[in-house]
């Protein structure tokens, strides 16, 4: 027998749901770009890297400074999975923040593992570039991806599970949004990154649809589960600051960081 789902009443304002994904992406790439590879590639004595939305170029590298990215991002995963337990009453904009952030975070750091083992490209293939029996150490990869992966998707899920309302397409809206939006965020960065095309193809765009793929699967995963047992996140409204800092942060990566930002000593 057919059910039909119930509609959705709760209307969340759409542009302020965009400027806070395009947020989180951001967040989570100059983590993992720039606290993670550029950071620890300065600290262990380059003396000239460059630093873009798509990858990091350096005089030097090694398995510490490959590994950085993916690490920052599992600590920035930490912290706003605190964030979301010891601030359970913020505003709805803010709790989908700390939400989106928590996701883009672990789901970029536990993707890489698997990317790298499957493609032997990205910066788990340069971690383990040279170590043998070399098959084995992808393998490895790719399980370990695979299950911190998937419960990467059902930590993510339960902190959806209070945005769920009765017919399941909010949480469509509210996972679907921020998938497009970085794709495109990461697209325009990437067609301006000095790498050239090549980076954008490999990289970037694979990198982030790929890693960000549970955010598709987020509506499935948690098809038949109930609302939790908690008060209902409210609509997210229009809030113009959330609108201007999306905004800027958006050009700033984009027209800046896009097209690389080079230290040298």
């Amino acid at each position: 027998m057919l059910q039909q789902s119930m509609p959705d009443p709760v209307k969340d304002d759409a542009i302020t749901v965009i400027a806070i994904s395009s947020l989180a992406y951001i967040i989570q790439d100059v983590a993992h770009e720039g606290l993670g590879h550029a950071v620890v590639a300065w600290a262990s004595g380059a003396r000239h890297i460059t630093i873009s939305t798509v990858a990091l170029q350096s005089d030097i590298g090694t398995r510490w400074i490959s590994a950085s990215g993916t690490l920052v991002n599992l600590v920035l995963a930490a912290i706003f999975w605190f964030l979301l337990r010891a601030l359970p009453h913020v505003k709805p904009a803010t709790r989908y923040f700390f939400v989106l952030n928590l996701a883009a975070a672990l789901f970029t750091g536990t993707g890489y593992f698997f990317y790298s083992g499957v493609a032997n490209f990205g910066d788990w293939a340069a971690v383990i570039a040279g170590m043998e029996p070399h098959w084995a150490w992808r393998v490895g990869l790719v399980v370990l991806g695979a299950i911190t992966y998937y419960a990467s998707m059902l930590l993510v899920a339960r902190q959806f599970q209070s945005f769920q309302g009765a017919g399941g397409s909010r949480i469509r809206r509210l996972s679907w949004t921020p998938y497009i939006t970085e794709g495109v965020v990461s697209l325009l960065a990437g067609l301006l990154n000095p790498a050239g095309l090549f980076y954008v193809l490999v990289s970037a765009l694979p990198s982030t649809l790929g890693a960000n793929a549970g955010l598709v699967c987020l509506p499935f995963v948690m098809q038949g589960w109930g609302a939790r047992k908690t008060e209902p996140v409210g609509p997210i409204g229009r809030s113009v600051a959330w609108i201007v800092a999306g905004g800027v942060a958006s050009g700033l990566f984009i027209l800046v960081l896009g097209r690389g930002l080079t230290f040298s000593r």
